[in-house]
């Protein structure tokens, strides 16, 4: 089995890029999702987050309000790292588990998608590392036109993330989107190609080998 680490910063179209793959047939691993499920009304993480900051960070329903959340704790860094000392082990265990069920199955190509994957210094754990990256003005406009956020939201997010330029020189396949989706088509199906060509040529349990592209 080939595990992939696939990441990219805020509107760069690292989903766009899962979905295509999984089209192909890859096993798809959402980090987004795990971090959803792992904060669910009734899970120790829902309740550790509610005995820290309170019920106004729920919804009518009693579920969390992510949003709300999410303002509270962006752009404060003790409270983000208390929040993510919450829910990433979490969701690293529930990653782990579908791991291990994937490779059970046999499944031939697993990629986990993980937008936070160089700030959590997680790459070693990938045979391969593929970035999804466009330019920053393009990602600005389309957190402002796609997202509706308000510009000046939407460049503090950005400048939170570690500048791609960074994760390009780690990365073992950078898939640029500033094109059209058929132009993006086009890379995700070369990258699908050596990857398949790479699982289907490593040993099971094989350690990390140069790529082949």
């Amino acid at each position: 089995m080939l595990l992939v680490g696939l990441t990219g910063n805020i509107a760069a179209g690292k989903s766009t890029v899962a979905q295509l793959l999984s089209q192909r047939g890859a096993t798809i691993i959402d980090a987004d999702v795990l971090a959803r499920r792992a904060v669910e009304k009734g899970t120790d993480a829902f309740h550790q987050i509610v005995e820290r900051w309170g019920t106004s960070i729920l919804s009518a329903d009693g579920q969390l309000d992510r949003a709300a959340l999410r303002r509270v704790v962006f752009g404060d860094s003790v409270q983000l790292e208390a929040l993510n000392a919450i829910v990433h082990p979490e969701v690293e265990r529930r990653r782990e588990d579908l791991v291990a069920e994937a490779r059970a199955r046999g499944d031939r190509v697993v990629i986990c998608d993980i937008p936070l994957l160089f700030e959590k210094k997680l790459i070693d754990r990938f045979d391969r590392i593929i970035l999804v990256d466009a330019p920053r003005p393009l990602r600005l406009e389309r957190l402002v036109s796609d997202r509706g956020l308000r510009e000046t939201e939407a460049m503090d997010m950005i400048a939170a993330q570690m500048p791609a330029e960074l994760k390009r020189a780690r990365a073992d396949m950078v898939i640029d989107n500033s094109g059209t989706l058929a132009e993006l088509d086009q890379q995700v199906q070369a990258a699908w190609g050596g990857l398949v060509r790479e699982a289907e040529m490593r040993p099971a349990m094989g350690m990390r080998a140069p790529a082949v592209v």
